[in-house]
């Protein structure tokens, strides 16, 4: 196999590739051999027939396009990998045949998009405005709090009507015009009053309710109600209260520390709490003041993005995507019909995600570049151990998986982090 690169306009480069024509007869061959079975050729059992007379009976082009097909599949990335433009291949190959003959080698070339070049703007002391990392004892108390609603009690109440924050047990039907309705009707049903779980105005009608005292509540289903019989109509709820358990905080004192920390008073446990709030906000605003940097620093760059890069990238977000909710048992043409969407639809609404994805990552390679960053080897160990521990693995398995072109991938991505840093850390902060 031989490959030849012709660079064109606009950062397109075409690649033509000659298979040899021993090589190429192999392909139609193995085609043959997997098809033979499939054709019936009188006086010859199936699968037994010569290639030579199936050709003479159907034609020289029988194998021929799947042995095309098959050929280009196994040969282009092999030709993309060792060719000289192989790191700067950026998109999707457009293929087109030049020759395609049963005796000949088969040639055909593959145009592709590729880096295009960088106008690498401002990058170092770039201005950008500094984010407050200052914690509050407002933001420590909503922590105090949130963690005695964690460790709140509930106690059953019988001498008094629902309230405000009640856990509530109910029985309920729905009425409209006064018939019943599908899918109204509940029995010892749990409802948080103040949870907004219902129909807005729905649980503000059961405070003030008695245990075992039917209540009528009035509420309208709204406009953009998921059922359309019921959307913007009246309805009556007839209501019955089972049972009221009320929810009890724990007291904010040192037993209370004791109990949900490693502190033994709660000022020792809240100086944690702000400790903790603090490193929080400093990482917040360290990657918010890397993310304001690069978009200075893309929107004093020039780049012109090949149409079929940014196509290649906008394909990749929708497979990662679809990666994701195939991790969580769903699919992703069952989704796109539940959202009434489709892949073209979803492709264009990435669009800019995929371009700002493009640009980010062409200046930082252009940055790595310019200020000679490198990854070493320590580096790429480091990341590897973190690898291990998020996957629960050991080390050399990890390493196995990253050997190779995948080492290299994960080099330059390491070098790109620390483009990261070098611009973040050189910008001034106002």
């Amino acid at each position: 196999m031989s490959v030849t690169v012709e660079k064109l306009e606009k950062s397109m480069a075409k690649l033509t590739i000659e298979v040899s024509a021993e090589d190429f007869d192999k392909a139609i061959n193995k085609v043959y051999l997997k098809q033979r079975a499939r054709i019936n050729v009188p006086g010859f059992r199936k699968g037994k027939a010569p290639r030579k007379l199936i050709e003479q009976m159907y034609g020289t082009g029988v194998f021929l396009e799947d042995a095309i097909n098959d050929t280009i599949n196994s040969t282009y990335p092999e030709a993309a990998q060792g060719c000289e433009i192989s790191n700067e291949i950026s998109s999707n190959p457009d293929i087109e045949l030049v020759q395609a003959e049963a005796g000949k080698p088969l040639i055909y070339t593959a145009t592709v998009a590729v880096k295009p070049p960088v106008g690498l703007g401002k990058y170092k002391g770039v201005e950008v405005e500094k984010t407050d990392v200052t914690v509050s004892d407002e933001e420590v108390d909503a922590e105090l709090a949130a963690e005695q609603e964690k460790n709140a009690s509930y106690n059953e109440i019988t001498d008094r009507p629902v309230a405000d924050g009640d856990k509530i047990n109910l029985n309920f039907e729905g009425f409209v015009d006064g018939v019943a309705f599908e899918g109204g009707k509940g029995e010892d049903y749990p409802l948080t009053i103040g949870s907004g779980s219902f129909i807005p105005g729905f649980e503000e009608q059961l405070v003030g309710a008695e245990i075992g005292k039917e209540i009528e509540v009035n509420v309208t289903f709204p406009e953009n109600y998921q059922s359309a019989e019921l959307a913007g109509k009246p309805a009556v709820f007839k209501c019955t209260v089972l049972k009221i358990t009320e929810k009890v905080l724990p007291e904010l004192n040192d037993e209370f520390a004791d109990d949900v920390s490693e502190f033994s008073t709660l000022e020792e446990y809240k100086a944690d709490i702000r400790k903790n709030l603090e490193v929080k906000k400093e990482e917040k605003a360290r990657t918010e003041k890397e993310n304001k940097v690069i978009d200075a620093i893309i929107a004093d760059s020039e780049i012109e993005i090949p149409e079929p890069m940014l196509k290649a990238q906008q394909e990749q977000i929708v497979d990662e995507f679809a990666q994701r909710l195939q991790s969580q048992g769903l699919n992703i043409d069952q989704y796109f019909s539940y959202i009434g969407g489709s892949r073209e639809k979803m492709m264009e609404e990435v669009k800019d995600q995929a371009d700002k994805r493009i640009r980010t990552r062409l200046v930082l390679e252009e940055i790595v570049k310019a200020e000679n960053i490198v990854a070493t080897d320590e580096d790429f160990e480091v990341e590897l151990g973190k690898l291990a521990e998020a996957y629960g693995t050991d080390l050399d398995t990890i390493k196995k998986i990253f050997e190779g072109r995948e080492k290299d991938r994960m080099m330059e991505d390491i070098a790109v982090q620390k483009a990261v840093s070098f611009v973040a850390d050189n910008a001034v902060e106002k």
